[in-house]
């Protein structure tokens, strides 16, 4: 079966347990565990014998155990630093003591390590397959990842959870951060002891995870078949799942791995078998490939009843109702206007908006425009469909090409264009001279005097209009602006989405 039959079988969101390959595979400041360690030793002894020796005395039956290398590490990483207070290592120090002065403390093992992945340095010719990466956001339920970067949060826009955080969470739009997170040093895991307090405390977190694995489909991303991640994790669910039992039928089914496998553009899935030790052997899912970008297409195109955008919006609101009222003694109404009982599900609908302006169907035009790019980054087909359904009038601001370049099936597309084209050709030809700049960035019109500040957004979107400012530019301003319901925003947003998006 190939990957896209193969994902189009899921029936609710899938969750990616991601691992230090994705990271190495779009990041040039990412690190193997093997890797992170032996940088960390070069930098602290300036060679690489210290660590090779560290690693020699930690190898059991033919394995290295990282857990004790890095103890070591750490050991003699804190005691060097402790010696030499403005050495090489300073900023790390700096750290160390002011975090001391708050009786706050960190290792300064741990400290180093959250600054050297803090900063995402982005591999450039990896942009196109990152932006392919971004579009399956509508459609994953959430992220487990032992990874300490925040590549993840950063592509996504997720929330990060660390430790005891996990318990509290909405597992929808989540990244479940499991061996810890560079913004907080103290709760990295990497140690042994780092690894015996985890056993000890997230029993929880387990049980957590373990229902996750059980409900949603789980694609494996970063790691290869032999990871002792992977493993463990299997180990753990089959501690507590029947081997020969449905669930744990269901389990295998829902596993994808994918492998890296250099230059490979398969896109065929197939069945490998895992040796636990210890337990019976475990039979899962595999595509060994190169070619992220066609995993990242079938997981965009994946046809689902909700977003997981949507459940994401849906569960914060659950979670106000069910803590009652607010500070100022308003609570959410809820209103049932049938026998829920009684309906089948495809007779069902949730709808949550203002009692004032509710309407039966899932979107306004004022939520296209104020969420114009996360539905462009994500490639909504299914929420620009809407477009068709939802009351247009003649005189509204509405972006049309962007989402007529995605979707190009709208029956309405022809119409928006055309009044968009209209109402930005009879605007700019209402407007002052004054307006008509020759600045090429958005500093120089905002520091023209000559232009006023009720004026300014309109010499933005003539410049727009007149190919004065770079798009990229425009798009960054439009991005920050904290008014996306104004008219203001809307009328500069077509401005940018027609020069964008226009094939013409």
């Amino acid at each position: 079966m190939n990957i896209q039959d193969f994902i189009a079988q899921y029936r609710n969101h899938p969750v990616l347990f991601v691992g230090a390959g994705v990271s190495l595979r779009y990041l040039n400041n990412a690190f193997t565990w093997d890797g992170l360690l032996k940088h960390i030793a070069f930098e602290l002894k300036g060679n690489h014998e210290f660590y090779l020796d560290i690693k020699a005395e930690s190898r059991e039956n033919g394995k290295y155990d990282y857990t004790k290398i890095a103890t070591k590490l750490e050991a003699e990483f804190n005691k060097i630093l402790g010696h030499e207070r403005n050495g090489k290592f300073k900023e790390i120090n700096d750290v160390f003591y002011r975090e001391m002065e708050a009786e706050n403390y960190l290792s300064r093992f741990k400290i180093y390590i959250s600054d050297l992945v803090k900063n995402l340095d982005y591999k450039e010719d990896m942009r196109d397959e990152l932006s392919e990466l971004k579009k399956i956001r509508k459609n994953i339920g959430s992220v487990i990842t032992t990874n300490y970067d925040k590549l993840v949060e950063d592509i996504f826009g997720f929330e990060e959870l660390v430790g005891n955080d996990i318990l509290l969470s909405n597992p929808y739009g989540s990244v479940y951060k499991i061996h810890g997170c560079c913004v907080d040093p103290s709760k990295v895991i990497i140690t042994e002891d780092d690894y015996k307090q985890f056993d000890e405390k997230y029993e929880l977190i387990r049980a957590q995870l373990l229902s996750i694995f059980i409900h949603n489909p789980i694609i494996f991303l970063g790691y290869n078949i032999g990871d002792e991640n992977i493993k463990s994790l299997l180990k753990t669910i089959f501690t507590y799942v029947e081997p020969n039992s449905k669930d744990a039928e269901r389990i295998r089914n829902n596993f994808l791995l994918v492998e890296y496998d250099q230059g490979s553009k398969s896109h065929e899935i197939s069945e490998h078998d895992i040796d636990l030790e210890g337990f019976s052997t475990i039979r899962i899912n595999k595509l060994k490939t190169d070619d992220f970008k066609e995993i990242y297409k079938s997981l965009s195109n994946l046809s689902l009843p909700v977003s997981a955008m949507d459940i994401r919006k849906v569960q914060s609101i659950v979670k106000d109702i069910y803590s009652g009222a607010s500070d100022d003694g308003t609570s959410i109404k809820v209103n049932i206007t049938e026998d829920i009982d009684s309906l089948d599900n495809s007779d069902k609908i949730l709808v949550i908006g203002s009692a004032k302006s509710i309407s039966y169907e899932h979107k306004n035009s004022s939520s296209f425009n104020s969420e114009y790019f996360e539905i462009v980054e994500e490639s909504n087909h299914n929420l620009i469909k809407l477009i068709d359904k939802i009351n247009s009038s003649v005189q509204q601001w509405f972006p049309i090409y962007a989402f007529d370049r995605i979707y190009p099936n709208l029956k309405k597309s022809a119409v928006l264009k055309d009044q968009q084209l209209r109402k930005i050709n009879d605007y700019l030809a209402a407007q002052p001279s004054t307006v008509e700049t020759t600045h090429s960035t958005l500093q120089e019109i905002f520091d023209d005097e000559a232009v006023t500040r009720p004026n300014e957004l309109n010499a933005i979107m003539w410049s727009t209009w007149n190919d004065k400012l770079s798009l990229d530019e425009v798009e960054d301003f439009l991005k920050v602006m904290t008014d996306k319901k104004g008219t203001g925003y809307r009328r500069l947003l077509c401005a940018y989405d027609y020069k964008y998006y226009c094939a013409d």
